[in-house]
């Protein structure tokens, strides 16, 4: 006996226009109904994904942006970093000039000064110790030591510098460039402790700066004997010696007179 094949459910829908008379139905199988549901969850879908899809890549382009600001900022820092890696170059290269320009030199190195012998009963009491040179031009180094130029005549903005600055550790012998007679001595705003030697001839010298005169007023000195010692009193941002010659009463160019070591 056969068996009879079970009827198919099915969903009707009536659609009843407004104001109208007729009425219209659809008959969906529940099959069908089902396939529509599913076509309706696979569009929905795609449509989630495409939206995640489009809010990570609208994240992902944001994050892009503001790594390339961040990849800017760090080329400007490496630029800044590589400018002060070579500005310390320059320092160290400096430091280490001015290192070696200040190392104390070999003590067992003979000195290329003149040191005054002791004083005499009659010196201490008063007199003035003499040598036997007289005057000589100012042909000398006024150091015993190289030291550094840092200025020389006419060489600031308002063209006033009458004579050499030269950097040099403190305490350092100031030797007299030439023989003479210390015509002036003393400590003011500008020169600091100064001597001035007359050289005869219309030469003369001063030396400014000091930290200690060994000279007094009127004293006869020797080339090459040490006057003082070096400092950085009066106008000064360090130790140094300001030396100058004069040619009578005007200043010249104390390199054309004396050359400094080597």
């Amino acid at each position: 006996m056969s068996r009879k094949s079970k009827p198919r459910r099915k969903l009707t829908v009536m659609v009843v226009p407004e104001g109208g008379r007729e009425t219209r139905s659809f008959e969906v199988s529940y099959r069908a109904l089902r396939g529509l549901v599913a076509i309706a969850a696979l569009v929905a879908l795609g449509l989630t994904v495409m939206a995640g899809s489009w809010w990570y890549l609208a994240a992902r382009a944001a994050r892009v942006s503001e790594l390339q600001r961040e990849v800017e900022v760090m080329t400007r820092d490496r630029d800044r970093v590589q400018a002060l890696v070579q500005r310390l170059e320059l320092i160290e290269e400096q430091y280490e000039s001015i290192r070696r320009l200040f190392a104390s030199a070999d003590p067992d190195a003979p000195s290329d000064a003149w040191l005054p012998p002791a004083a005499s009963a009659s010196a201490r009491a008063g007199g003035v110790a003499r040598t036997e040179d007289g005057p000589t031009p100012p042909t000398v180094w006024p150091l015993t030591e190289r030291g550094f130029v840092t200025q020389g005549l006419h060489e600031d903005i308002e063209g006033a510098h009458p004579g050499l600055d030269i950097a040099v550790a403190s305490d350092s012998y100031i030797r007299a460039s030439g023989g003479g007679t210390v015509v002036d001595v003393g400590e003011d705003v500008v020169y600091g402790r100064y001597v001035v030697i007359d050289h005869g001839q219309g030469y003369a010298t001063l030396y400014g700066h000091a930290s200690l005169n060994l000279v007094s007023l009127g004293q006869t000195v020797r080339e090459r004997e040490v006057i003082a010692l070096s400092g950085s009193t009066g106008r000064s941002t360090g130790p140094h010696l300001h030396f100058e010659i004069l040619v009578d009463g005007e200043p010249v160019d104390p390199l054309t007179m004396v050359e400094q070591p080597t």
